[in-house]
């Protein structure tokens, strides 16, 4: 039988509203919550948790993972010596660790080999192994040679390249083979589709200005996923690009990060969406030699060459009304399930912070299309709930030291990131 719990909360950030509310109870049976207020009357077999000295919050959320690393070192060579079984380990521990972060679910961007993460989302939902809820994409739509082909790593022995290749599902040319990509992929049952639709920083011989698809093959993306009802996100950075995939009627966008005025408008009208990551440029913005150092020399080149562009980019994101969601894209310098990061990186930027509140929960929540779920706390929602003991208005590492986390009603233990 389901037993009553209710929550006393110092603070509560209920994803609603721009404001922390003073002396707020939820009131939850089994999974969700069916009362929030001031002095809730409860019935009279009722468990409580005191966490009056907490700021509470829904269970965060981050819209950018890439959870199959043990360890951010593990991607540079995980081409030629990580199985896919490995991989599916590394998932499942992302997933338990950054629940023991405060962040109940993740919202993972896919990878070009199989981690099985389809697997690890079941094992979860079904209650066989503990972690954040998964809302996963396909392996990368991309084309050879591109940010998303991680032949890359032995393009030096192009016999070994060229049979790697035959590995991946969804790399390719031509629009039939991305027509037949998309509905593969819908098939398995992925949530939501992702597009290597450009260069990037981190991959040798490509630039983060570069469209790697021509528009036949963007058709076909996009035209496919139409007719099969699946949601579409693309790794972008620059405004040709940018601006081309809003007119395709792209649902988000994940980076962004060389903005102008001109492109910010445009997501503006369109209600597109955009998930910045800002951590894993901040080396480069704020001139990071430490962090810096730790990356490949090509990464650095690309880095310092478009600094200038990168901290003209995060100020407009930041003046813009576009609706924003929360994404860490950790592959350099932090671990994949240190989550709070981001908080960091948007509060040293200038971000309001209700602003970056509201990305982690409300909208997230509706860019992973279960803001039915989760996102606000509010009755008929499930009880993901989170609670922080630093000031989350003033305190740039609030999100790394969770102090209290609860997903469907199930209390979980924490882990500080301090």
């Amino acid at each position: 039988m389901e037993g009553y719990l209710k929550i006393k909360c110092g603070k509560l950030y209920d994803g609603l509203k721009n404001s922390l509310q003073e002396d707020m109870e939820i009131l939850i049976k089994g999974k969700k919550i069916i009362e929030v207020g001031h002095n809730i009357p409860g019935p009279e077999k009722l468990e409580t948790i005191d966490l009056s000295d907490c700021t509470v919050t829904p269970g965060m959320i981050d819209a950018h993972v890439h959870p199959e690393f043990f360890d951010w070192r593990d991607i540079y060579t995980d081409t030629v010596y990580n199985s896919d079984g490995y991989r599916t380990l590394a998932t499942a521990r992302t997933a338990r660790k950054t629940l023991m972060g405060g962040f109940t679910t993740i919202r993972s961007l896919g990878w070009f080999r199989e981690a099985y993460e389809l697997d690890v989302k079941r094992a979860i939902d079904e209650g066989y192994i503990e972690g954040s809820r998964l809302i996963v994409s396909s392996h990368f739509l991309c084309t050879p040679g591109s940010h998303g082909d991680m032949t890359q790593a032995v393009r030096n022995n192009p016999y070994l390249s060229d049979y790697m290749m035959k590995e991946y599902p969804t790399c390719g040319n031509g629009a039939d083979f991305f027509t037949g990509a998309v509905r593969r992929e819908k098939k398995m049952g992925f949530d939501f589709l992702k597009i290597m639709a450009t260069g990037g920083f981190a991959t040798p011989n490509d630039d983060p200005d570069d469209i790697q698809l021509n528009d036949a093959e963007f058709k076909a993306i996009f035209d496919t996923a139409q007719e099969v009802k699946i949601s579409v996100t693309a790794h972008a950075y620059g405004p040709r690009l940018m601006k081309k995939l809003i007119g395709y009627g792209i649902t988000g966008i994940e980076h962004g990060s060389l903005m102008d005025k001109e492109t910010a408008k445009l997501f503006e009208d369109s209600g597109t969406y955009l998930v910045p990551t800002f951590v894993p440029y901040d080396d480069a913005i704020h001139c990071d030699e430490d962090s810096l150092s730790k990356k490949s020399e090509s990464f650095r080149k690309k880095l310092e060459k478009y600094q200038k562009l990168l901290r003209e980019g995060r100020e407009i994101i930041r003046e813009s009304k576009i609706k924003l969601g929360y994404g860490t894209d950790m592959v350099a310098v932090h671990q994949n399930y240190e989550s709070g990061w981001e908080y960091n990186a948007w509060l040293n930027s200038g971000m309001d912070p209700f602003r970056a509140l509201a990305a982690a929960t409300k909208n997230n929540a509706e860019i992973c299309e279960i803001d039915h779920l989760v996102g606000t706390i509010e009755p008929g929602k499930l009880a993901d709930i989170a609670g922080w003991k630093r000031d989350l208005l003033k305190d740039p590492d609030a999100l790394r030291d969770c102090a209290f986390v609860m997903k469907e009603g199930t209390v979980y233990p924490t882990e500080k990131r301090l």
